[in-house]
C-alpha cells in the first residue's frame, strides 16, 4: 500500500520557519503481484499453436502375404524417383514394354501436372467393380536428394488428392538403369 512518510522533517531553526519535509513512499508489492496474476492467468488460458502434421497411414504388413506385398497393376504404377538438384525421375509403366523414364522438377506445370494427368487417365479408364481407382505412386528419394524434396513431394500428393502412395528405398536396378540411360 501506498504511505507518506512523515518523519524527518525540519528541526528547531531561528529565524525562517521551514515546512516540514515530506517524503513519499509507494509500496509496490500489490503491483508486482498483480503483474504476476496477470501472466500467470494468460500463460494458462492462452493455447498456443499445435503442430501441424499431414497423417501418413501405413499399412500393416501382416494383412498381405508376403509374395502379394509389393504387387500393383503395371498400368496405374507411377514410380517417383527423387534426385538432386530438385530433379524427379519419373518412371510410367506399361504392359508390353520397358518403362518409360522423365525428368522433371518441382512445380505447379511439372509434376503436379503430371500427377494430375496420370489421374484423369486412370479415371477415365474406370472399371466397375474395382474399389479404388486411383493410381499407385512409388516415391524413392536418393541420398542426393533433401528433405525439402520429400515434404514437397507429400504436400503435391495432397494437393493433387492422390491417397495411395508409398516411400520406398531406391534400388541398385533403379540407380543402374538411370545410370544406363544418363540421367543420374
Amino acid at each position: 500500500m501506498s504511505e507518506i512518510d512523515t518523519s524527518g522533517g525540519g528541526g528547531k531553526h531561528k529565524g525562517k520557519k521551514r515546512g516540514k519535509k515530506l517524503s513519499t513512499r509507494i509500496d509496490m508489492t500489490p503491483m508486482v503481484d498483480l503483474a504476476f496474476l496477470l501472466v500467470t492467468f494468460f500463460m494458462l488460458a492462452t493455447t498456443l499453436s499445435k503442430p501441424s502434421a499431414m497423417p501418413v497411414t501405413m499399412p500393416d504388413p501382416t494383412d498381405i502375404p508376403k509374395d502379394q506385398q509389393n504387387k500393383a497393376a503395371a498400368s496405374k504404377a507411377l514410380t517417383l524417383i527423387l534426385g538432386k538438384d530438385n530433379k524427379i525421375f519419373v518412371y510410367r509403366y506399361f504392359l508390353d514394354k520397358k518403362p518409360e523414364v522423365e525428368e522433371t522438377t518441382f512445380g505447379e506445370k511439372n509434376i503436379r501436372k503430371l500427377l494430375l494427368d496420370k489421374k484423369a487417365e486412370i479415371t477415365a479408364d474406370f472399371v466397375p467393380n474395382v474399389k479404388d481407382q486411383s493410381p499407385i505412386v512409388l516415391i524413392k528419394p536418393t541420398r542426393d536428394s533433401k528433405y525439402k524434396n520429400m515434404v514437397d513431394i507429400l504436400d503435391e500428393m495432397k494437393v493433387t488428392n492422390l491417397k495411395r502412395f508409398v516411400v520406398v528405398d531406391i534400388t541398385k536396378a533403379d540407380l543402374d538403369y538411370l545410370t544406363q540411360k544418363g540421367l543420374y
